[in-house]
């Protein structure tokens, strides 16, 4: 089933309600499939954080869902549905850190869930680079949102890298390892991470299937990364 139907649903349930209680409406409303219930979470906070990120910024216009749209191929048919929940997080007047701690709470003792709070991060960041930059405002804001996800701050420096020019971006932050590392060890570290971040290894932990050019740019990133420190190394 494609994602876009039961999100319809959710946006449906919600409609003239606090978008905050978004967590407990998914639980009860997909209560006997676990699978669309992780599909479903993830694509609400990416919406609604998206939201409330250009709400932080202090830019809140229609730019930020069709930036969403594009980045993510949402049928032209369901586009309203998008733009009703982005305007339902951008109008609820509770913070961001709340959605945040929320959408953590999904989290529970599953390692799919929780392997997903990096793939919404990661999805946010796309939303912010969509104008070409990630402003200062914007990586305060991932950066708080990461606290709540309990990524540790090397780890989201290394996310935060991936989403740089790797021209000023260091590649071994990158890739999450020390500069001084034997080649071998190098290597078998960014075999681990492209099979880690593989397409259908997000898929299987929630992500749905419209999602994956967070995967295609993150296995991107990392290859870009490797290459750049492989050529480096050999030229020495």
């Amino acid at each position: 089933m494609s994602i876009w139907t039961p999100l319809a649903q959710f946006v449906d349930r919600v409609s003239g309600k606090r978008l905050s209680n978004a967590v407990e409406v998914v639980r009860t409303l997909f209560a006997g499939d676990p699978e669309l219930r992780r599909r479903v979470s993830f694509s609400i906070a990416m919406i609604a954080l998206s939201a409330k990120m250009a709400k932080a910024d202090g830019v809140v216009t229609q730019d930020e869902v069709r930036a969403f749209q594009q980045i993510f191929a949402v049928p032209e048919s369901e586009t309203h549905n998008v733009a009703r929940l982005y305007d339902l997080a951008k109008q609820d007047t509770a913070g961001y850190e709340l959605y945040a701690e929320r959408i953590a709470g999904l989290c529970g003792s599953g390692e799919k869930n929780c392997l997903m709070l990096e793939d919404i991060l990661d999805g946010l960041f796309h939303i912010a680079k969509a104008d070409g930059v990630v402003h200062e405002r914007e990586v305060k804001f991932l950066r708080r949102v990461a606290e709540i996800f309990e990524i540790g701050p090397q780890h989201f420096d290394s996310i935060l890298a991936r989403h740089v020019d790797l021209g000023d971006a260091d590649p071994y932050r990158v890739l999450g390892i020390a500069r001084d590392v034997p080649f071998e060890e190098l290597r078998r570290h960014y075999r681990r991470l492209v099979a880690e971040n593989h397409p259908d290894k997000l898929i299987a932990r929630g992500v749905p299937p419209e999602f994956v050019a967070i995967a295609n740019a993150r296995v991107a990133a990392i290859n870009a990364a490797y290459e750049m420190i492989e050529r480096r190394r050999r030229a020495r």
